[in-house]
């Protein structure tokens, strides 16, 4: 009997707490879930041990300023700057080749760029829009439509190639200063040529795109690395390191003169090679002569 009252009882208390757990409002019920989280699709895979992005922090010093009266004397060289020669080859390397460089920042108007003319005197900056002229061409080509036989007329873009542009004009000055008592060279311009090819592919002449006024180019410089040839691809050498140390290979094809003639036009061939040699000699020599007692 005494069993039955304690089943009798446990029965009770039982069917009382479920049903003040039915009556309990819905929203006080507090419910154990685990937080379920999404992961968001992480970047692209690091292609190398470590981001390196201390060549886009670097900046350049400001050239020493110079009077008037120190420059003893003075030359102005004009050279050629030919991609395919062993010691140039950075210039074309294929992830980031020199002119695609320069061609990025002058669409995006980072960099001025100013327009060929027989001073080389950087006298017409050019605008964006004859930038992106220049760089790409708009062709309209007859397609058909594969069902219907439809001629349809397309509007295509070609981008000028690259691989096109195979040597560099390099405008400079060489001048002695007699404060320092040193010979010293300053770069005042770059200009890219570029091949122009008939239909067929066939060469027909090289003509120079642009103007890069050298000083307002080397922050743009300094922040890009250059792929070294010592196979060191770690080492931290920029553009404008490149061209302060004067690491490529060039040739002399126009010195300032009475004519404003160049080598070519009085000189071909392989006497041509000897006296832009000639030139070179005479301006090391020029320093030379002012040590003479």
């Amino acid at each position: 009997m005494q069993t039955f009252i304690k089943w009798t009882c446990l029965c009770l208390l039982m069917f009382s707490s479920g049903t003040m757990l039915l009556a309990q409002d819905p929203e006080e019920i507090e419910v154990n879930t685990e937080e379920v989280t999404t992961e968001e699709p992480s970047d692209a895979p690091l292609d190398d041990v470590v981001k390196k992005d201390i060549m886009q922090q670097r900046r350049v010093l400001t050239y020493q300023p110079i009077r008037e009266s120190d420059i003893f004397w003075e030359k102005r060289i004009w050279r050629i700057i030919d991609v395919r020669e062993k010691m140039n080859l950075p210039f074309a390397y294929p992830e980031e080749p020199f002119f695609k460089l320069l061609a990025d920042a002058a669409t995006k108007g980072d960099l001025p760029v100013y327009a060929i003319d027989g001073t080389d005197k950087f006298n017409k900056r050019m605008s964006t829009d004859d930038v992106l002229s220049m760089l790409s061409k708009t062709d309209t080509v007859v397609t058909f439509d594969p069902e219907t036989y439809e001629e349809k007329v397309a509007i295509v873009r070609n981008d000028v190639n690259w691989e096109n542009v195979k040597r560099f004009r390099i405008k400079e000055v060489w001048y002695f200063d007699k404060e320092t008592s040193q010979l010293n060279v300053r770069i005042l311009g770059i200009a890219p040529m570029i091949d122009v090819t008939d239909n067929e592919g066939n060469f027909r002449f090289e003509k120079p795109m642009f103007w890069v006024y050298y000083p307002q180019a080397r922050e743009l410089f300094a922040r890009h690395r250059v792929f070294t040839m010592g196979g060191n691809t770690n080492a931290t050498i920029s553009w404008e390191d490149l061209f302060e140390m004067r690491y490529f290979a060039s040739y002399i094809y126009k010195e300032s003169n009475v004519y404003n003639r160049r080598v070519s036009q009085y000189l071909l061939g392989r006497d041509g090679l000897i006296e832009s040699e000639r030139i070179r000699e005479e301006i090391m020599n020029a320093e030379q002569d002012l040590w003479e007692y």
